[in-house]
């Protein structure tokens, strides 16, 4: 868990500041997008494949890989003389990015009981939750003091301590596949049973990561004086509360209960993000996408691993993560164009047009989603 803490940190303290980084070195505003953008392409084309070498080979071993790429990554970040090159050690950050996602879900699904998932999920997505919260504070803060490179270098330091982290496991999760067996296995794009996993996870992540995106500039257009800096502190604050409180639950309650809770809460965050004029109704806001999104998160990851079998709970990870990345891409694409076509005003209750059609995805799937916590 400190490994994955360390790791999320790493890239959530980098990927706050690349954009102004890469204009400072001479990028334009596309083309620094486009820098950004990198390390979300990278994900999706290399999800699958990542998801097939973890069901293949020890996860010890690739996360250890993962977290050199990071390094790499990071390290030529600083040492790079121009914008360009910049893209091409992006592509080796996704790269490692996309191993260690992957590879970490599924090890850590690994080392606890079945029964114990849920739990271990919830915990590993609040090391994820405070890494998304504590790296943008600290990056956003300490550039404009000490500057870009040297800032970046703490994110290079982070990926250091993510490895010798990992050099503490003693469990080095090889898969234990017969050898006649390991020739047969086919690669696979998906893991079939996660697919309305999948499709839940990105309609779940769509309004979290255009709130992200766009908080900020939605605040200013619509001359809201609240501390809009607070939000995701408070979000991950929330989140850990709950999570603390609700772990017991995560192994024991069915899908639909979350489900029902978080569609309910989904609606409330964005209604108060609708009607937010002061910093209670944005902190309401904050706690409401807690439930609606946080929660719903780390169910629905160990939902993914409950329904697959168990070798292939790499590519289950790997179809989890590919939903997130869908939500991830596309939620600030989908938030910058209703920016642009609609008012404003109209930010939030477009969204509300996603709530009857994660129902269209969930009812068709419900009996296999309600008896995932079967599979123990």
């Amino acid at each position: 868990m400190a490994a994955s803490f360390f790791f999320m940190f790493s890239n959530m303290f980098i990927n706050t500041i690349i954009n102004g980084y890469a204009q400072s070195l001479g990028a334009t505003e596309s083309f620094a997008g486009m820098i950004v953008g990198m390390m979300s392409l990278t994900s999706m084309f290399l999800r699958p494949i990542a998801g097939n070498l973890t069901d293949r080979f020890s996860k010890y071993a690739l996360s250890l890989i993962g977290g050199i790429f990071i390094f790499i990554g990071i390290a030529g970040y600083v040492l790079t003389p121009n914008s360009q090159l910049l893209l091409l050690f992006r592509l080796l950050n996704g790269t490692g990015f996309v191993l260690c996602t992957v590879c970490m879900t599924t090890w850590l699904a690994t080392l606890v009981p079945r029964a114990h998932v849920g739990q271990a999920m919830g915990f590993y997505g609040l090391m994820n939750a405070l890494a998304m919260a504590v790296g943008p504070a600290v990056s956003i803060n300490l550039y404009t003091r000490i500057g870009y490179k040297h800032t970046i270098l703490i994110g290079c330091g982070a990926a250091v301590a993510m490895m010798l982290m990992v050099l503490f496991v003693s469990d080095h999760a090889i898969p234990q596949a017969k050898p006649q067996t390991r020739q047969k296995k086919k690669f696979k794009l998906i893991q079939k049973d996660a697919l309305p996993v999948a499709f839940l996870t990105t309609l779940f992540a769509l309004p979290y990561f255009a709130t992200q995106s766009n908080l900020v500039v939605y605040t200013e257009e619509r001359n809201l004086h609240v501390a809009v800096g607070s939000y995701f502190l408070i979000y991950a604050v929330v989140l850990l509360i709950i999570r603390i409180a609700l772990k017991e639950y995560f192994d024991t309650v069915r899908f639909r209960y979350w489900f029902y809770i978080s569609i309910i809460a989904t609606a409330f965050y964005l209604l108060m993000l609708t009607v937010m004029k002061n910093n209670f109704q944005m902190a309401l806001g904050a706690a409401g996408m807690a439930i609606g999104y946080g929660v719903i998160y780390s169910v629905l990851q160990s939902t993914a691993l409950l329904l697959a079998p168990m070798g292939e709970q790499g590519l289950a990870s790997s179809t989890f993560y590919l939903g997130l990345d869908v939500g991830m891409a596309m939620g600030p694409i989908l938030g910058g164009f209703i920016d642009a076509q609609l008012s404003p005003a109209n930010f939030y209750p477009v969204m509300f047009i996603l709530l009857p059609i994660m129902f269209l995805i969930y009812l068709p799937s419900r009996h296999k989603l309600n008896g995932a916590i079967d599979h123990h």
